[in-house]
């Protein structure tokens, strides 16, 4: 007997790929479960299965990063108590990337690079460990949504949150509608999600001099104010600190929340076309996000 959950959750979080940089993610994930009938006529009841395997998944990668353990640029050392660590991806000419994180903040894949089949094999392994003994299948399906139009992949954090989205590093896929005087405009939405095709999006407020930063060796070898931007700010979970190419890094002025961003968009493009009325929906991953006016 076959149990299957389609859009069971959403994982948001970012990775590392020795050619994009951190690249900001969103997968819908769907489950089929393969067994016999437990005492109570189910392979799992469905409770179960949308609150313990959505729990898993969540613990294990949403709202990380995702690191190839198994590429040769990554580099991973932790503090004498394990409590945080430092990630360094030495990319090549200038483009390296440096963290310095409670361990939490990661997930370790052992793969030369991540993709939605080597995320699979890994939370495959994870889920099985605890599941009952009916279950003897599991197959899972990790997809991107559907967009019809433009996107960007991008990676932020946010200090403020009281939750994972203060991690530094992590990322969401998510579509950009734009209007003026409610025509919606394909030219500007390409634009800005060509823009900010793989980027982190940072705040001014978190900006530091990488020189003051708690590098590892490789960080001071590599990373540099000529090279590199900084940021650095302390959360509830700890001290999170990332270094990542200025080619790859956009700063805006405010935090980087969803309703921050589509402010921002809003009123850049206002400046633009100060005669008609913006408005902007960006989108946090799948199925949410703000809509600003200006």
């Amino acid at each position: 007997m076959q149990l299957f959950v389609n859009d069971l959750t959403v994982i948001d979080c970012s990775y590392l790929c020795p050619q994009r940089g951190i690249v900001g993610e969103s997968w819908i994930v769907d489950i089929i479960l393969d067994g016999a009938l437990n005492e109570q006529s189910m392979v799992l009841d469905f409770g179960r299965v949308k609150k313990q395997i959505k729990r898993i998944i969540d613990d294990s990668v949403d709202h990380k990063l995702v690191v190839p353990a198994g590429h040769a640029y990554t580099k991973v050392t932790h503090t004498d108590d394990e409590s945080s660590h430092w990630v360094d991806f030495m990319r090549p000419n200038g483009k390296s990337i440096h963290l310095y994180c409670p361990a939490d903040a990661f997930a370790y894949i052992d793969a030369e690079e991540v993709t939605a089949l080597t995320v699979t094999d890994y939370l495959r392994a994870v889920i099985k460990r605890e599941l009952p003994g009916n279950v003897e299948g599991l197959t899972l399906s990790l997809r991107p949504e559907a967009i019809d139009g433009f996107y960007y992949h991008y990676t932020h954090g946010l200090k403020k949150h009281d939750g994972n989205c203060q991690r530094i590093a992590h990322g969401h896929r998510s579509k950009l509608q734009i209007f003026l005087d409610n025509m919606r405009q394909p030219v500007l939405e390409k634009q800005w999600s060509d823009r900010w095709a793989d980027i982190y999006l940072g705040s001014a407020d978190d900006l530091c001099d990488v020189t003051q930063m708690l590098r590892s060796a490789d960080a001071r070898q590599a990373a540099t104010s000529a090279t590199h931007v900084g940021y650095s700010y302390t959360a509830d979970q700890g001290l999170f600190e990332l270094c990542v190419p200025k080619a790859e890094n956009y700063v805006i002025d405010t935090d980087s929340t969803v309703e921050c961003i589509a402010q921002y968009l809003a009123d850049t493009i206002k400046q633009q076309v100060p005669e008609q009325a913006v408005q902007v929906r960006a989108y946090e991953g799948v199925g949410k996000g703000a809509i600003a006016y200006a």
